[in-house]
């Protein structure tokens, strides 16, 4: 890691604070919360800002088993500390706010991230040691707080003033998504790409964002309602193609690529371009999808190198997709499957269950319709009404919630409950979905069949499954 420096600029340490043992709450993680397998992605929403503040560090606690006890002598060697934050982290970051304050009482602390985007009052309220919080996009925001300029003079700010709060006008969006350095610049500096896995990733993997923004209105999804967007800015093919050529000098190593935009295929011309590009540099790599990609497209990306599509399934009931905004059919979703399963193109389908309109009935619906569909592997997620969502407002305005995203261990728990369907059965329904998707013969064969060809993926899939039944069994105590 680099050590802290810059003649134009504060020293700044970029920091996703420690938190719960395992908890996968970064500034990348769109679930914040302990994982079924161990599992985290690159902070790129931190990595970004870092790129633009000279001789700045970024510390990523979790992945790097860092303690507070670890971090705390930092405070000492920065003038500016920007925390990413989320809403089941906070109240624990909070805290290491204060250390760090503690430690070094001049050191200008501020924090970034959806949830105090949303809550800005209250993220300052919550303790004196933080003493700005930048809105909404705050890459810029960020660099300018790191030249020194006066926060009544940012754009996209709130901060305390004499013990009154105070806000700044919105930063406008930003259109020249090239002006964007890049990220892998930062990851190469201060992190070890090692300590990056998702279980259905190659390892070791490189991630970062094409874009910003999705075209989907998911009542659900955190990124577009609080950060990115409902317009998909996107960086040039040569930008996006350029720092691939970097990041393979960089990390020879790497596996895998992965592009983490809310949906890469929102635009297909550019999806296409991008994909020949990494075709002749002959990159593997795989993306986020939404389940209606045509054929001809499919089969392009395949054929310059994609590898996988993590989709979003989320229900196998129409009535629930409708409700949440998915902008998806099953018929649609069942013939991209297909089309996917004939070109040789794996999936990684993610669910949701607890979604406005869950029944006990739908429940079973979604299990009959994963296992139907048959992707590779799967996420089963509880709804997770995050503050700033439209499935928040409604959650608030019809009685739904109670409780908080995570338990005291950093493991998801139901925060939506209805009269006829009990935020324990949406729980335990969860290790009711793992178990009959994968321990069906046909799945336990295949995924068999995989591991015999590769002792590396053996290896990690024994490690993995150990894992995966130590996650059930801490979940049912």
């Amino acid at each position: 890691m680099s050590d802290a420096g810059g003649t134009d600029s504060l020293r700044t340490l970029f920091l996703h604070p420690p938190s719960y043992e395992g908890f996968d709450g970064g500034a990348g993680s769109r679930y914040q919360a302990r994982r079924e397998i161990r599992s985290f992605w690159y902070p790129t929403w931190l990595a970004q800002p870092a790129a633009l503040v000279p001789g700045s560090r970024l510390v990523d606690a979790p992945p790097d088993g860092l303690t507070l006890e670890d971090v705390l002598p930092l405070a000492r060697r920065y003038d500016l500390a920007v925390l990413h934050t989320s809403t089941p982290s906070f109240a624990w970051d909070v805290k290491v706010a204060e250390a760090l304050k503690g430690e070094n009482p001049h050191l200008r602390l501020g924090m970034v991230g959806a949830h105090v985007a949303v809550h800005p009052e209250d993220a300052l309220e919550a303790s004196d040691a933080i003493g700005f919080v930048a809105r909404s996009e705050f890459d810029f925001t960020i660099q300018e707080i790191a030249q020194g300029r006066p926060l009544p003079t940012v754009l996209g700010v709130s901060y305390r003033d004499d013990g009154r709060i105070r806000h700044t006008p919105e930063r406008p969006p930003l259109e020249d998504m090239d002006a964007l350095p890049f990220v892998v610049d930062v990851y190469q500096r201060d992190l070890t790409i090692e300590h990056y896995a998702i279980g259905y990733l190659l390892h070791p993997y490189v991630s970062f964002y094409t874009g910003r923004g999705c075209r989907s209105k998911c009542t659900f999804c955190l990124w577009p309602q609080t950060v990115g967007g409902h317009r998909y800015r996107t960086r040039s093919v040569g930008h996006v193609l350029d720092e691939i050529a970097l990041a393979r000098r960089y990390f020879p190593q790497v596996r895998e690529f992965f592009f983490d935009d809310d949906t890469f295929t929102d635009d297909l011309p550019r999806a296409e371009a991008i994909a020949r590009g990494l075709g002749r540099l002959g990159v593997p790599w795989s993306c986020n999808a939404k389940a209606n990609v045509p054929y001809a497209t499919l089969k392009i990306l395949k054929d310059h190198g994609l590898r996988l599509l993590l989709v979003g399934y989320e229900s196998g009931n129409q009535g629930i997709l409708n409700h949440v905004k998915k902008g998806l059919r099953l018929d649609v979703a069942r013939r991209f499957t297909r089309a996917c399963r004939e070109l040789g193109i794996t999936i990684h389908g993610t669910f949701i269950l607890g979604l406005p309109g869950e029944t006990r009935e739908t429940i079973e619906e979604t299990i009959r319709y994963a296992c139907e569909l048959d992707p590779h592997t799967i996420q089963v997620s509880i709804a997770a009404p995050y503050p700033g969502t439209a499935m928040h407002r409604e959650a608030l305005a019809q009685g739904w919630l109670g409780g908080g995203l995570v338990d005291g261990r950093g493991l998801q728990q139901s925060a939506l409950g209805y009269p006829h369907l009990a935020r324990t059965e949406i729980f335990d329904s969860v290790e009711a979905f793992y178990r009959r998707f994968y321990f069906r013969p046909k799945k336990i064969f295949a995924l068999a069949r995989e591991m015999a060809r590769d002792r590396r993926l053996l290896a990690r899939r024994l490690r993995d499954g150990a894992q995966f039944v130590r996650f059930l069994t801490q979940r049912s105590r």
